[in-house]
């Protein structure tokens, strides 16, 4: 088996009708640094505390290296580490006292390294962690997930309070453990598109519960670009549509557009108005984030102003 994760139909709703995560299967191979993104209350960490056996789905299943972690011996949850959103450290313990404690339920738990980061990240030991800021307490409890060489890493928002430099410090580690053991599979959610491009290899996007991307990142930054036409005159041509565009936005004579799989048979079959410009840019890939959220959104509500005799308008015109 190659897989390292696996969720099949995983869905979660919490009192009141909130959903966490509907309908939503995934698989992670072995080896594989999977960044997990999404806006806020998209499910990304109710994705993950399930994972982890923290929370029980109401429908479907999750597996780590083959088996539930709910149900898991001692000895398999060992081969998983795990940094939650919001790690709560004994605050009474220093860092010294809690990786002695930890390390006794680790079968490889590396000292050594504990030893080294601490010192490369100027964290001080023998203090209680209670008095250490966030961003140390923050880097303390990343510090024992990597300590345990696990076989599976799942990180919540691991840069999350953390500076931009103690960030790139966060993310170098995580190369350097990757170098060292590349048989390693990485899952973590995030907010800083500029640290999931340094690391990971695929990018899930998820929105309202629902995974709506999950591709390579080099296949993804490749595929999407930004199209500019400019027509001559001041307005562009009633009915006019750029290929492959969900949405298009209108100034003057000037329509603009994300599409997918831009190729030259769409650029000439533009290029045939007469007098039109066209502009192909790259996007960044927290750009192509931003346009995939807002097109599920756009299309929601398209799909409920369909129920309505009397749609509202909105600011963006519907491509065709």
């Amino acid at each position: 088996m190659n897989s390292a994760i696996q969720a099949r139909n995983l869905t979660k709703t919490f009192p009141g009708g909130n959903v966490g995560v509907s309908g939503l299967d995934l698989e992670i191979d072995r080896g594989t640094v999977f960044g997990l993104v999404g806006r806020n209350g998209a499910g990304k960490t109710t994705t993950l505390r399930i994972l982890m056996g923290l929370l029980r789905p109401d429908h479907g299943e999750a597996r780590i290296l083959g088996e539930e972690l709910r149900n898991a011996p001692h000895e398999l949850r060992a081969r998983v580490g795990y940094v939650s959103q919001s790690q709560q450290l004994p605050g009474w313990m220093t860092l010294k006292e809690l990786a002695r404690y930890a390390g006794s339920f680790y079968p490889k738990w590396n000292s050594a390294f504990v030893e080294d980061l601490c010192r490369r990240w100027e964290i001080a030991t023998s203090r209680p962690l209670a008095t250490l800021s966030g961003g140390e307490q923050r880097k303390a409890a990343v510090l024992m997930a990597l300590a345990s060489e696990p076989e599976v890493l799942i990180l919540d928002e691991p840069a999350g309070g953390l500076d931009p430099v103690s960030r790139r410090e966060l993310i170098n580690q995580i190369v350097d453990v990757l170098n060292r053991r590349p048989e390693t599979t990485i899952i973590f959610s995030t907010h800083y598109i500029g640290d999931l491009e340094r690391i990971a290899e695929w990018i899930g996007v998820l929105d309202r519960g629902r995974l709506v991307m999950n591709r390579p990142i080099d296949e993804v930054q490749s595929a999407f670009r930004r199209v500019q036409v400019i027509f001559p005159g001041e307005a562009v041509p009633p009915q006019f549509s750029i290929p492959g565009a969900q949405h298009c936005s209108i100034s003057g004579p000037v329509a603009c557009g994300v599409t997918e799989h831009f190729d030259g048979e769409h650029l000439e079959s533009l290029r045939r108005w007469p007098g039109v410009r066209v502009q192909v840019f790259p996007l960044s890939l927290e750009d192509i984030f931003i346009q995939i959220t807002r097109d599920q959104h756009a299309n929601e509500i398209s799909n409920e102003q369909e129920n309505f005799s009397e749609p509202e308008l909105i600011q963006e015109t519907r491509c065709v």
